[in-house]
């Protein structure tokens, strides 16, 4: 198919944002706004796109050929880019990828609803990209990952917990899980899951309760876990981490679960399943994938408590049984005799994830070379808490209140439904609309989120 004419597609690099907009898209890096135009769906306020976007086998093939050609995703947006664009069509046809780069004016919008919300983004080709990910999964790891929170942790390791969601209709499981999770808390050892009711969630709560830390791989609605109330001190204390491979946006999918298992197993250091179905599921068939593919932890099962045909299942396949630990030092016995040839290395200290390692030779099979941006940007620096207590707290409070303000509002109802005094609920107003995120109206008379009414921008 033939390429667009020269001069007639408008993207990132060629002004197609309005000026907030353009000031909201330099916190991310330009290979993220490249990849993001190129795999994301963008679905916030319901938009979708005409253009299909890049699978991860096409986005892979495209980044072998740049490769291949000593360049990065972030060319793709340059002005001279026409060239680089034929250049590629060996993989990806000119007009499709043209189309794509052409939704700068929709990445800009879905960009400040993210910001909005605290959420930040991260490619494959930033120094801040979680290393496990990287070197774990390879080609396999996804392009982009969208979070909020501390995603320092996604370097730390930890116990993977995983099981049914069902489960939770047993009073025993569910105490078994929470037990578990405590003692990973009290060992300062993180659980690793997937946010799922039943055992997922249930492991994470009972480590945040008892003053640990949680990661959380979402399979879909990254937004509404932002927005739980219950997740909003441990986002904001450095406590938790939530992330999904899947736009912020997207609604829970059967296949998206199984798709994030394996970045569960990626980012653990052990693995335990607590309860699974003999025949089907994705508890089941994320275990057996590890098991029999991937095999980047080990994969123990309980054993105390009742009977399970589906761990049997998994004990034939060649899970471990459970040592069951009773405090810190038996639960560290455990990780010590789990090390395999397969494990990771030593991680390097959490604070030392925001700064990239030397550059290194741009290799033909591998588009994460250094990039053109020399600073990791804000929203990919996972260092969150290296942020002061007020900015955490506002952070919040920005979540909180965005949502309430798709209509006009008064400073007495914003107090009124955040629990807050009237003048800590206008001393917020204000600020935000110092960041320009509000507006104040006369008729009627209020603040109103900018976002939600694009004429006032």
């Amino acid at each position: 198919m033939a390429a667009a004419p020269s001069g007639q597609r408008r993207g990132v690099a060629d002004g197609a944002f309005p000026d907030r907009a353009r000031r909201l898209m330099h916190s991310l890096s330009s290979n993220a706004k490249a990849i993001l135009l190129l795999t994301g769906p963008l679905l916030a306020k319901g938009g979708g796109e005409r253009e299909k976007v890049l699978s991860l086998g096409e986005y892979n093939k495209l980044a072998k050929r740049l490769g291949e050609l000593e360049r990065e995703p972030a060319d793709l947006l340059l002005p001279s880019s026409d060239t680089l664009l034929k250049d590629c069509a060996s993989v990806i046809e000119t007009a499709r990828l043209y189309g794509l780069l052409n939704r700068g004016f929709l990445l800009g919008q879905v960009v400040e609803r993210w910001q909005a919300q605290a959420i930040w983004v991260v490619s494959r080709a930033d120094p801040t990209y979680p290393r496990r990910l990287k070197d774990r999964l390879k080609k396999d790891a996804p392009p982009i990952l969208y979070g909020c929170g501390n995603g320092a942790l996604l370097e730390a390791g930890g116990l993977a917990v995983v099981g049914s969601r069902d489960a939770d209709r047993d009073q025993a499981l569910m105490d078994y899980t929470t037990a578990a999770g405590a003692l990973c808390a009290d060992a300062g050892v993180p659980i690793v899951s997937g946010g799922a009711r039943g055992v997922d969630q249930t492991a994470m709560d009972a480590a945040l309760n008892a003053g640990g830390r949680s990661i959380g791989i979402l399979s879909g609605d990254l937004e509404r876990g932002v927005l739980k109330r219950a997740n909003r001190d441990p986002l904001i204390n450095g406590q938790l981490v939530l992330c999904s491979p899947f736009d912020p946006s997207a609604r829970f999918q059967p296949w998206a679960a199984m798709a994030r298992n394996k970045l569960i197993y990626a980012l653990s250091d052990a693995a335990l399943v607590i309860d699974a179905d003999p025949v089907r599921g994705g508890t089941r068939d994320g275990a057996l994938e590890q098991l029999n593919k991937l095999r980047l932890v080990p994969v123990y099962v309980r054993v105390n408590g009742s009977p399970s045909a589906g761990l049997d299942a998994l004990r034939n396949k060649g899970a471990r049984d459970w040592p069951e630990p009773r405090n810190p030092d038996e639960l560290q016995r455990v990780f010590d005799a789990s090390a395999t040839p397969e494990a990771p290395s030593p991680e390097l200290p959490l604070l030392q994830m925001a700064e990239d390692p030397q550059p290194v030779a741009p290799s033909a099979a591998d588009e994460d070379k250094p990039q053109s941006d020399p600073v990791a940007p804000p929203t990919s620096n996972p260092v969150i808490v290296q942020q002061s207590p007020a900015d955490l707290l506002f952070t919040t409070v920005r979540m909180i209140i965005l949502p309430l303000l798709t209509n006009v509002k008064k400073d007495a109802e914003i107090a009124q439904e955040l629990g807050v005094e009237k003048a800590q609920a206008k001393a917020w107003l204000v600020r935000l609309m110092g960041d320009g995120e509000i507006v104040k109206s006369s008729r009627p008379a209020g603040y109103v989120a900018v976002a939600d009414h694009p004429s006032l921008i």
